[in-house]
């Protein structure tokens, strides 16, 4: 399939049809890792030409990705980006702390957007915040997909910083896996059990016998959590 480059289709209409002005484009990475936060990016573009080559930050190579992290953040309008910690996934579950996060990034850009556009089908934003989901935004979308490349690139190399000053973080190899389950990554929560960086509340940890008994378990489950590695998750 030929690649199709993002465009400012949805930033327009939405320009036309609200009377918006600013409009912040919004992406996050690290929602299926086992490790680590949740990471938004929020991103104001304009209507100007994007750079060559941005896409989802997925359909890059790392490399690729660093290189145009580098240039968005130069060109972009604007970016801010927000967090949300294991512990406070563990605490609210997945929906409430990427809104957390979310919210972090949008109050901590210079100017307050009119419009947000976000990436997927689900509105974790709600009121106030003026929203348009789009499906595969960070694929169509030229803030989007800025938000989602610096997002990635960012959180990556947090990850990385992890595992370079954590001596407790060494043995999971979060600098090639960003905390998300990979062979290394599962061995080592076997051997060592979860870090301080960990998921704790996800399913993953009822297949750690020697660990189980660390596992934190809420009132009101949260569907990702469960759904993020159960026993079948550490079938090597």
């Amino acid at each position: 399939m030929p690649y199709e480059p993002p465009t400012h289709t949805v930033e327009r209409s939405i320009r036309a049809t609200t009377g918006a002005k600013i409009i912040a484009g919004v992406d996050e990475v690290g929602r299926g890792a086992w490790a680590g936060p949740v990471t938004v990016c929020a991103a104001v573009t304009g209507l100007r030409r994007p750079p060559t080559g941005l896409t989802d930050s997925k359909l890059l190579t790392p490399k690729r990705r660093g290189e145009l992290a580098a240039e968005l953040e130069k060109w972009v309008t604007a970016h801010a980006l927000g967090h949300a910690s294991a512990e406070e996934i563990d605490q609210l579950g997945m929906t409430a702390a990427l809104r957390l996060a979310a919210v972090r990034a949008l109050d901590a850009l210079p100017v307050r957007p009119d419009a947000v556009i976000l990436d997927g089908k689900h509105d974790y934003l709600g009121d106030p915040w003026q929203v348009r989901t789009v499906i595969k935004g960070d694929q169509s979308c030229v803030a989007v997909a800025a938000a989602s490349v610096i997002a990635k690139v960012r959180r990556d190399a947090m990850m990385a910083e992890l595992e370079a000053h954590s001596d407790v973080c060494a043995p999971f190899a979060f600098a090639d896996n960003a905390g998300y389950p990979s062979p290394v990554h599962k061995a080592a929560l076997v051997e060592w059990g979860p870090t301080p960086y960990h998921r704790v509340s996800w399913a993953y940890m009822d297949a750690l016998p020697r660990w189980r008994h660390l596992r934190k378990v809420r009132v009101s489950p949260d569907a990702d959590a469960l759904e993020s590695g159960g026993q079948l998750g550490f079938d090597f």
